[in-house]
């Protein structure tokens, strides 16, 4: 363990920077609330598993679920030592270092995840899997799930399973109700390709940042608008000051896990099968509470007075015929075959 644990300083310094833009538990310690109840010390091997996202979300709080129910089931052979919050770095540092074998294991969201195969982003293209049904019935049919599973191969890496974090749309400091309205907007998106073509497409102004960037670039009018999702913008406070929402619901934000296949192989072999058992077991399970969760902090939102709107149905027309662009530029890079069957499926 001694040589895959961070100083306590870089950890500590980690945090702080990314509860610049999440909310703190109340604690003194923000990670106080997740502390195991158990000494992992003894673990003969330690998955080490990386997430940016806040445990506050479903989606991300299954690490640490995960995190129990191995460590009980394995008879504390197996620790996995979950790290939230960008722990570990952003997520195009703890990419290389899951390739590299460094870390074993990351929750990446999905709009990152094209960056280690270009499979991966057909779950980010607008319009494809946009809804919690058709999300269920991606990861339930073999022909699709298999391809996606196996996309990051040639890294040596293996997609083990996806939870969420909800629908996206757009939190704005005005309303928009319609293109002409959301073209005076200048939105927040994710350093992501799939992203920055689709806006593209859409003809709409955009700033590519950093998510601990985010609040100061609303607080100081950079930004007007962002690309994210009810439950991400209500628990981050970011409806304290984009007091509109548009639900587009035009794509799932997932947390997709994955881990290093050198890593998983050497595991004995029914460590191995006990880890891909409660990953997908409680990954089901959080894609559950997701839907719940997004019900939940809608309702919470607008008690706060924040507006809920919808684009004028014309004008989501519109924007899903320009998405067909987006499809054309994609196509070549997850594969053409994919994407088409990938759209047919969920379509029927």
């Amino acid at each position: 363990m001694t040589a895959l644990k961070m100083t306590s300083l870089g950890i500590m310094i980690v945090i702080l920077g990314s509860f610049l833009s999440l909310p703190a538990s109340g604690a003194d310690d923000p990670m106080a609330k997740w502390q195991p109840s158990f000494d992992p010390s003894g673990a003969k091997y330690v998955y080490l598993l990386s997430c940016v996202g806040h445990p506050a979300i479903e989606g991300v709080a299954v690490g640490f679920r995960i995190r129990d129910r191995v460590w009980e089931e394995s008879k504390g052979q197996l620790y996995v030592d979950f790290r939230p919050l960008s722990q570990l770095g952003g997520e195009k540092d703890v990419m290389n270092k899951l390739s590299f074998g460094a870390i074993q294991g990351m929750m990446s969201s999905s709009v990152a995840a094209a960056n280690i195969a270009p499979e991966l982003g057909v779950v980010n293209l607008p319009y494809v899997v946009d809804t919690f049904d058709k999300l269920d019935k991606f990861r339930a049919t073999p022909e699709l799930w298999n391809t996606f599973r196996d996309a990051p191969a040639a890294k040596g890496l293996q997609v083990i399973d996806f939870t969420g974090y909800g629908s996206y749309g757009w939190a704005t400091t005005r309303p928009v109700t319609t293109m002409d309205e959301a073209r005076t907007v200048n939105f927040r998106i994710a350093e992501a390709p799939v992203n920055i073509d689709t806006y593209k497409a859409w003809k709409l102004k955009f700033a590519v940042l950093p998510w601990p960037d985010v609040p100061q670039a609303l607080q100081t009018g950079v930004i007007d608008g962002l690309d994210h999702t009810p439950i991400v913008c209500n628990i981050s406070k970011k409806f304290t000051i984009a007091k509109y929402y548009t639900e587009l619901d035009y794509a799932q934000g997932l947390y997709v896990h994955i881990i290093n296949k050198k890593w998983l192989d050497k595991l004995p072999g029914d460590l191995q099968q006990l880890l891909l058992k409660i990953v997908q077991e409680e990954s089901a399970v959080a894609r559950t509470r997701t839907k719940q969760q997004q019900l939940e902090q809608i309702a919470a939102a607008k008690a706060e007075g924040v507006t809920f709107l919808q684009l004028k149905p014309a004008d989501k027309e519109k924007m899903i015929a320009e998405s067909q662009t987006v499809y054309k530029e994609w196509g070549p890079k997850i594969g053409q075959e994919y994407l088409d069957k990938v759209r047919k499926i969920l379509q029927e």
